[in-house]
């Protein structure tokens, strides 16, 4: 696990965000500390009966792998997995705080135009609205409130894809992760295909993709799209692996590309039926 962790911290990444910690950790924690994202009083409306959950997250260094497969394949297709990650980052998170319906979300776009065109950045603005229909059918209510989409190609070498959500919730229903001795920890997959998904799932999700990338895929893309890499980086640590992103894994029904690029399973659907039916028995969640 060290010589894991040393490697990741080598691609300029910390695993257990000890320095974000550090900085935190003199603010306030909110009205429910141990609940999974913070909860704030009612602001808005001044209920104090009711909180508030603003909660902002991205699709990570994921990006980079659909920049990848679009740039050697011209599919944009996959840009729509993007949505889903960031997205579900984020309502997944405020769902094991006891959020689970009436969310108001803004994007966060910052693109380097002169690697994303039109036609990339089209299909994340439109999937975004087209992912939070289709929650509709599960009974979801999630509003699109805009958002901002800058191009800052001094900050950014591809796309970084990331929302804001935010939710108001009466405060009995807020959740908080409290273990008791003799509690059962009940695991769910995120690999296969769920009834409510299209297609088979990896389970890779959204966390680690640095690692994935850099260990799976093959050297050759480091020197023909070197925007993907930090130039500060050791050669040694970067693009170690063996695969090229078409190639096609025994027993898996996609190809390498599509494998790292499974879109993160949301399990809102499940908690909405199975919170409702155990809160009195579920000391926490965690996603």
């Amino acid at each position: 696990m060290s010589e894991h962790k040393d490697l990741y911290a080598q691609r300029g990444v910390s695993s257990g965000k000890e320095e974000v910690h550090a900085a935190i950790r003199h603010l306030d924690k909110g009205l429910f500390p141990k609940a999974f994202c913070k909860i704030l009083p009612d602001y808005l409306a001044g209920s104090p009966d009711h909180a508030l959950v603003l909660h902002t997250d991205t699709a990570g260094t994921k990006p980079i792998l659909a920049y990848l497969y679009w740039r050697e394949t011209g599919d944009t297709s996959v840009w729509k997995g993007i949505v889903q990650d960031a997205l579900v980052m984020n309502l997944d998170d405020m769902a094991c705080a006891g959020v689970l319906d009436n969310f108001v979300v803004s994007a966060n776009v910052a693109r380097n135009s002169h690697r994303i065109p039109g036609d990339v950045l089209a299909v994340i603005i439109r999937h975004a609205s087209e992912y939070l229909e289709a929650l509709e059918q599960w009974g979801v209510n999630a509003w699109l409130a805009g958002g901002e989409t800058a191009d800052v190609g001094d900050l950014v070498r591809t796309i970084d894809v990331g929302y804001t959500v935010a939710a108001r919730l009466p405060r009995a229903e807020v959740m908080e992760i409290n273990p008791q001795p003799g509690d059962v920890i009940v695991g769910v997959s995120s690999s296969g295909q769920a009834t409510y998904e299209q297609q088979w799932n990896s389970g890779i999700g959204c966390n680690g993709l640095t690692s994935a990338r850099h260990d799976l895929l093959h050297k050759t893309y480091a020197g023909r799209y070197p925007e993907t890499v930090e130039a500060l980086l050791d050669p040694q640590v970067v693009y170690t692996g063996k695969h090229l992103l078409t190639d096609r894994l025994p027993q898996v029904p996609v190809d390498v590309g599509h494998m790292v690029l499974s879109p993160t399973r949301t399990y809102l659907r499940l908690l909405r039926r199975v919170v409702p039916a155990c809160k009195e028995k579920l000391h926490g969640v965690v996603h």
